[in-house]
């Protein structure tokens, strides 16, 4: 195989699930908070829990271009890149791609926390909502649904950048879903974790929030 049309893997398999699962979930929370199914919108948002606190933690201890320290790197790099033309090709995360990465992440945690205390004042609530005063629990109500809509903000900027890097030459989407890219010079493969660790932190992360949360939920579906 030519140099120019080497593959190398860059993304695990733990991390391209979590992609398109939180694309599906995110997707699936619009609805059931539409037609008012706020049962099942609890579900899916304790299963989106999930998703969250394993990627935080495959942060740290995951595949190399999943971790955090891939994604912060200083503002002047941004800018350099922002202003570079043509754009350097990175095996992971370019810098604009790493910062959206953490808001994304930062968003989410956001939602996921002030639903624990959301209510629809009618027959849902979240589950930590006795801890908090009814003007509180109103505010993070607010704040829950204000903060939704930046997300989708967001999630539309993102796939915008995506769609430029596809037109570009950089499928970065095809990417996201074989996990091999296309480099067209020598590179050292990143360090991927293996698939057996993502398991075990997966189904340890699944275990308590099923007991602390999604268990009562579906007692009542």
């Amino acid at each position: 195989m030519s140099i120019e049309q080497r593959k190398v893997k860059v993304w695990d398999f733990p991390t391209r699930l979590f992609h398109w699962a939180m694309v599906s979930l995110l997707a699936s929370l619009w609805w059931t908070a539409d037609i008012g199914e706020m049962q099942w919108h609890q579900v899916l948002a304790y299963v989106l829990m999930v998703l969250i606190v394993f990627r935080i933690v495959w942060g740290f201890v995951g595949s190399e271009t999943s971790q955090f320290r891939q994604f912060f790197v200083s503002p002047k790099k941004v800018i350099d890149y922002t202003l570079t033309e043509p754009k350097p090709r990175s095996l992971g995360h370019n810098p604009l791609g790493g910062y959206m990465v953490v808001a994304l992440l930062s968003l989410l945690l956001v939602q996921l926390t002030t639903g624990l205390f959301a209510t629809d004042e009618i027959f849902t609530e979240g589950p930590l909502i006795y801890l908090v005063s009814a003007d509180t629990a109103s505010w993070l109500t607010w704040l829950h649904k204000t903060n939704f809509n930046i997300i989708l903000a967001f999630a539309a900027i993102h796939v915008l950048a995506v769609i430029v890097h596809v037109i570009k030459g950089d499928n970065i989407l095809k990417a996201m879903f074989s996990g091999y890219k296309q480099v067209n010079e020598p590179v050292v493969p990143p360090r991927l974790r293996p698939i057996w660790l993502a398991f075990i932190l997966g189904v340890a992360i699944f275990t308590l929030i099923w007991w602390l949360l999604l268990e009562p939920v579906l007692r009542f579906l």
